[in-house]
């Protein structure tokens, strides 16, 4: 059997939701179901902080402008629960009323909740815009600003918001050595000296102390106590990318999550027990890293549903050792990018500008974005 004809619904429209639903609609019927009603990206967290504007015009993007998703059908609801029996999902609208959505395959891609610029909560296209505008302006404003964690959202907001404000005081606390210990050690070195010549001040061996519960989901003023036991830091502006994501899985049975509520799945990316049921990005327990997310998954799971229609064989997923890509974004002199040995290559603005984003992201990787 084939995946003409069958019904294969993507759960979460976020970066990887949308690319996979893109190759698969070629051959199947698809039903994408997300709480926004465009792609919102998760990516990039400091030129999203400081030029808002100009992020929005490559990372949010409403599902009408995607020509690869003209033959998706897009359901904007949140995800309540699914009957893994009868291969359903539930949705509540947008309206506050309920439906079901049968499939003949499941793709979990949810992703997860990390601070303010990844929920998952139902919003209008104004309301995401207003998410945008106001922690802007709220670090515009400030006349000094904290970033705390060691993480590429933390590395990429500190830099960006001094060089975008260069009159302000900008301070990175992180809790090691050193900060991005995901990657290779080379691209820290690199990303601490434009930090440095930026003007931000470097604070390893800082550990925050939080309350319980505390999630970092907005910007604060009070001050930052360390478990470490510095002497508490103060700022305008204390923006929490300390990597507390949480799996956006509460309407999936404890049945298919690890214990952290990642969904469990196998070399595949297919969850066990279920063969007819899919995990990919952050949502997605492959490893350490989550990898999926990063490394252009989308187009093996799409391989791999079609060949469990079909009756062939899956491959396997390789996960990546390290994380790799750009940390600080698009800048003046050009958008600089890691490999996962730490070495850099740069393009140029006018090749990010002319080639890159049009070309190879909107046409090469999205088949397509409408104007």
């Amino acid at each position: 059997m084939t995946a003409a004809g069958r019904r294969i619904v993507i759960a979460g429209l976020g970066d990887t939701g949308v690319l996979t639903a893109i190759k698969l609609a070629r051959d199947a019927e698809v039903v994408g179901i997300s709480a926004k009603p465009g792609l919102v990206s998760g990516q990039e967290l400091g030129w999203r902080l400081t030029r808002p504007d100009d992020w929005a015009r490559h990372n949010w993007i409403p599902f009408n402008r995607f020509r690869g998703l003209d033959r998706v059908r897009t359901v904007h609801g949140s995800l309540t629960g699914v009957d893994l029996d009868s291969r359903t999902v539930t949705v509540q609208l947008a309206d506050g009323s309920a439906t079901d959505v049968g499939y003949d395959a499941l793709v979990v891609a949810t992703g997860v909740a990390n601070g303010f610029w990844r929920r998952p909560t139902l919003q209008t296209a104004d309301q995401i815009g207003a998410d945008l505008s106001a922690p802007h302006r709220r670090l515009s404003a400030a006349r000094s600003v904290i970033v705390v964690g060691g993480g590429a959202a933390a590395v990429s907001s500190a830099g960006n918001i001094a060089i975008t404000w260069p009159d302000k005081r900008v301070d990175l606390y992180y809790p090691r050595d050193q900060a991005l210990v995901e990657h290779h050690p080379r691209t820290w070195h690199s990303v601490r000296r434009r930090l440095t010549d930026a003007g931000v001040g470097l604070h390893p061996g800082h550990r925050a102390e939080l309350d319980p519960g505390f999630s970092g989901a907005d910007l604060t003023a009070d001050p930052v106590r360390w478990s470490t036991g510095q002497s508490p830091s103060s700022a305008d502006a204390v923006l929490w990318a300390i990597g507390r994501v949480r799996p956006n899985t509460a309407w999936l049975p404890a049945q298919l999550l690890d214990e952290r509520g990642f969904v469990r799945v196998t070399p595949e990316l297919q969850v066990p027990g279920h063969p007819e049921v899919f995990a990919i990005g952050d949502v997605a327990a492959t490893d350490a890293l989550r990898s999926s997310a990063r490394n252009r998954a989308d187009g093996l799971l799409a391989r791999n549903v079609r060949a469990a229609f079909a009756g062939k064989t899956l491959r396997p997923y390789r996960p990546a050792a390290r994380r790799w890509g750009s940390v600080l974004g698009i800048q003046p002199d050009g958008l600089e990018v890691f490999t996962p040995n730490g070495r850099s290559f740069r393009v140029p603005v006018w090749a990010f500008d002319r080639v890159l984003m049009p070309w190879i992201v909107r046409w090469g990787i999205y088949r397509g974005v409408r104007a």
